[in-house]
């Protein structure tokens, strides 16, 4: 019997086994969990931003693609780095015991529909992928010729 005594390496990212993926995920510190909160942008966003999505945030309209909320759009209440999961305003689930409670999102099934602009950091992410963006079309269209 083999056994992963290490809690937690970068290398399992890359591994094919299913369990190191799982212990990845499952013992990863959380400046590496903001990295699976990630969603989609709109195609609106994707073209002003350049990019293809973008990590949650407190504050951010989305729209739910996937569920039993899909194409409802609100704004993300909490995340829960955690567990991985969004929880949006007016997003409502009963328990058995009749209280309500809001339901947990998982960050694939949603897209960004804009973005909270109020953090400065975000904004400076935002153009450092603009700018990778554009070096790299430079790249390729220099190879071409």
């Amino acid at each position: 019997m083999i056994r992963l005594k290490q809690r937690w390496s970068k290398s399992w990212a890359r591994s094919k086994q299913p369990r190191k993926q799982r212990k990845y995920r499952y013992n990863a510190p959380l400046h590496v969990r903001q990295g699976f909160v990630k969603a989609l942008l709109s195609k609106e966003l994707r073209k002003d931003f350049g990019c293809r999505s973008l990590a949650l945030k407190k504050g951010d309209e989305i729209k739910v693609m996937r569920g039993g909320f899909k194409n409802k759009t609100g704004k993300v209440m909490r995340v829960d780095l955690k567990r991985s999961k969004i929880f949006i305003e007016g997003f409502k689930r009963k328990k058995s015991t009749g209280e309500e409670k809001h339901a947990p999102f998982e960050p694939s099934n949603l897209m960004i529909i804009s973005i909270n602009k109020e953090d400065k950091k975000r904004q400076k992410i935002i153009e450092r992928k603009k700018l990778k963006k554009h070096k790299s079309s430079q790249k390729s269209s220099e190879g071409e010729k």
